[in-house]
């Protein structure tokens, strides 16, 4: 019966162009396609996913303005600018032509949460918007902190007293371990996660990819620092796999490795397609899990380590 009413409905979903992201985003509008409602996915030209693997949705390319680009933080802050217009007038159209295909109506639109503008194109056509948060809700808390905490900084003077005072979202931290604001990139990654917070404190709802027992307290603390719903629905994998999603070529050749060891006996490491180490830092992480004497599954792509496309010192 609550399927029956949901026919009629369709959902607009707008994934961040990257592997952690998308994933995400096109398990979530599965669980939602087999509850009823009519899916479509509205994505930039750059990393589109393969439309072809879910022939039950609708997708709808953007231009974005990127080309030959390399993953970086100031990426999302481009795309966060680039994408506003494209993506108003694709759901402008959408809306004006009796909302959608078949008649459907429009109810809302979900995009990830760190595609922020999304927010003030919602508004625009007073049109609910739902963020995604496509990891768990204690990192989206250590945002939280640390956009507040750098704020504080770059705007009063800081005691070494208050330094020294514990980040309350995420103890048991202090105030000075969070980091600062003393580069380009840096500045640029707590603008975007500073509007990030901001527009997710702005919209209508929050879901994330994970569930109430597995993040109770910080649960609890997301209850009290936001006044919007939460919705926990994952993890998303165990509903839905997304492995016809894969941007790359994927390797297999883990697996039979991999099948020799004790279930849930194998850490698995993966720091995505954005983030980077230098030499230090990667060979500690590596001598961090050697010694952890556990078996460990790793994910080095190229350029992990700045300024090296080898991973000589592993």
């Amino acid at each position: 019966m609550e399927e029956q009413k949901r026919r009629g409905i369709r959902l607009v979903l707008f994934p961040c162009p990257f592997q952690g992201h998308i994933n995400p985003m096109l398990q979530l509008a599965s669980i939602l396609h087999s509850k009823g409602f009519s899916i479509t996915i509205i994505h930039t030209q750059f990393n589109s996913p393969n439309s072809s693997n879910f022939p039950n949705f609708t997708f709808i390319p953007i231009q974005d303005g990127m080309s030959d680009v390399q993953p970086t933080v100031a990426l999302f802050s481009q795309l966060n600018v680039n994408c506003a217009v494209p993506l108003r007038d694709c759901l402008l159209r959408l809306l004006s032509s009796g909302d959608a295909e078949g008649g459907e109506r429009i109810s809302c639109l979900i995009s990830d949460a760190i595609m922020h503008f999304t927010q003030g194109v919602a508004d625009s056509l007073k049109l609910p918007r739902l963020a995604l948060r496509t990891s768990s809700v204690e990192s989206f808390l250590s945002f939280a902190a640390a956009v507040s905490v750098s704020r504080q900084k770059s705007s009063l003077p800081i005691s070494d007293s208050q330094l020294e005072m514990p980040v309350t979202e995420i103890p048991p931290l202090i105030a000075k371990a969070l980091p600062t604001i003393n580069t380009n990139d840096i500045e640029i990654l707590f603008q975007l996660l500073g509007s990030t917070v901001d527009q997710v404190k702005a919209s209508s709802g929050l879901i994330s990819n994970t569930c109430d027992h597995l993040e109770q307290s910080a649960l609890a603390t997301l209850a009290q620092e936001f006044s919007i719903p939460v919705f926990t629905i994952g993890p998303f994998h165990k509903l839905f796999t997304a492995s016809s999603s894969s941007l790359l070529s994927q390797d297999h050749s883990c697996i039979t490795w991999l099948d020799t060891q004790p279930p849930n006996s194998v850490i698995y490491v993966s720091f995505g397609s954005i983030v980077g180490m230098d030499e230090a830092e990667f060979v500690e992480m590596a001598s961090g899990l050697a010694n952890s004497k556990c078996p460990f599954l790793w994910v080095v792509r190229s350029g992990l380590v700045r300024g090296s496309e080898r991973v000589e010192p592993l």
